[in-house]
């Protein structure tokens, strides 16, 4: 991995997972996927993930075939937003399947300039630890590897604290994305991390419900060491994007005086009770996705809220609760911001 691009994933910034732009009619609208990603680097995001769950995993179906397709018109943009920055934006792409998709994915990825591929192992939703580590050694061998642990609920597995310290033991392992929604098997993952003594393996918060807590806590490991979640790789931080930046700047500077306000701890409250309406918590997440599209729907970003698989929508009351979020935390939004840019980004 290039030293720019390590450099600026060791030290935190935020990853929104890209969104999937459809017409109303399903097809793929290269315009609106291209103001979307023009979005996320206006609003300073530090990176994208891009064939991600949030991008869509029926992307890759034979009958869609837009896996390359979605990849590449990210990565043109990406290189014409890093003709005029001073830090490259991280780059990761979304690496799932058995052994052979996967690095069949990774290789993809490899070729287009991505540096990492954040590795979802739903797809072995039954194999064993040494099925398992086989594989992420398997892919690590061929791009950079980001640790995924997805919440069961849309998708991913349940993962032992003593698979995680295998994993950390792999050496092409650059990150994990802890996303389990689940205290417990958070700690298990910073914990496996920091018994492998692997110092050069950066954590970053997967959590949409807790994000701000995951960014201010610093973990402490049996040897008295500490270790702190360096940045965000969200799905939430695909909707209010320039407000998500400035959060993680002030979790940032308030981690490192070791000193967190009382207003910010209040402010995670409310991004998690924002999260819970665009997710869709109230129906175990069904609408998660749809949600996210809701949000850059009214915003003017997405022409429609439709997703690849038709089940795929909002769930009854879920627009009502993404109305009662929009009232009640009016300062999380970035509407203005996108307002003042989107004919721009459109073009």
């Amino acid at each position: 991995m290039d030293v720019a691009v390590r450099t600026a994933l060791d030290r935190g910034v935020a990853i929104p997972a890209h969104p999937l732009a459809l017409t109303p009619e399903g097809q793929f609208d290269e315009r609106r996927q291209r103001a979307l990603t023009r979005y996320y680097v206006a609003a300073g995001a530090g990176g994208l993930a891009v064939g991600v769950h949030t991008t869509q995993f029926a992307i890759r179906r034979a009958d869609v075939g837009l896996f390359e397709p979605v990849l590449a018109l990210a990565r043109e943009e990406m290189d014409r937003a890093d003709a005029t920055r001073t830090t490259p934006l991280v780059r990761v792409g979304g690496v799932c399947g058995d052994t052979r998709q996967a690095c069949a994915e990774a290789d993809l990825l490899v070729s287009l300039g991505y540096h990492a591929g954040l590795l979802s192992l739903a797809a072995l939703s039954t194999a064993d630890d040494d099925t398992l580590v086989a594989h992420c050694n398997a892919v690590a061998a061929r791009i950079p590897v980001i640790g995924f642990y997805l919440q069961p609920s849309v998708g991913g597995r349940r993962l032992s604290y003593a698979f995680w310290r295998r994993f950390a033991g792999i050496p092409g392992v650059v990150a994990i994305k802890m996303a389990p929604f689940n205290r417990y098997q958070t700690l298990d993952v910073v914990r496996a991390v920091m018994d492998a003594g692997r110092d050069d393996i950066t954590l970053y918060t997967g959590n949409d419900d807790n994000i701000v807590a995951d960014l201010v806590t610093a973990f402490p490991g049996c040897d008295g060491r500490m270790r702190r979640i360096a940045g965000g790789l969200l799905g939430h931080w695909a909707v209010w994007t320039s407000g998500a930046v400035a959060l993680l700047a002030e979790c940032q500077a308030a981690s490192r005086a070791s000193a967190v306000p009382a207003t910010l701890l209040a402010t995670g409250i409310e991004v998690t009770d924002a999260n819970a309406a665009f997710f869709d918590a109230a129906n175990a997440f069904a609408g998660c996705i749809a949600g996210i599209h809701e949000v850059l729907r009214r915003q003017g970003l997405l022409e429609t809220t439709r997703c690849l698989d038709a089940h795929e929508v909002l769930s009854p009351g879920q627009a009502d609760e993404i109305d009662r979020v929009y009232r009640a935390y009016p300062h999380l939004a970035d509407d203005a911001f996108v307002a003042a840019h989107l004919d721009d980004w459109l073009r």
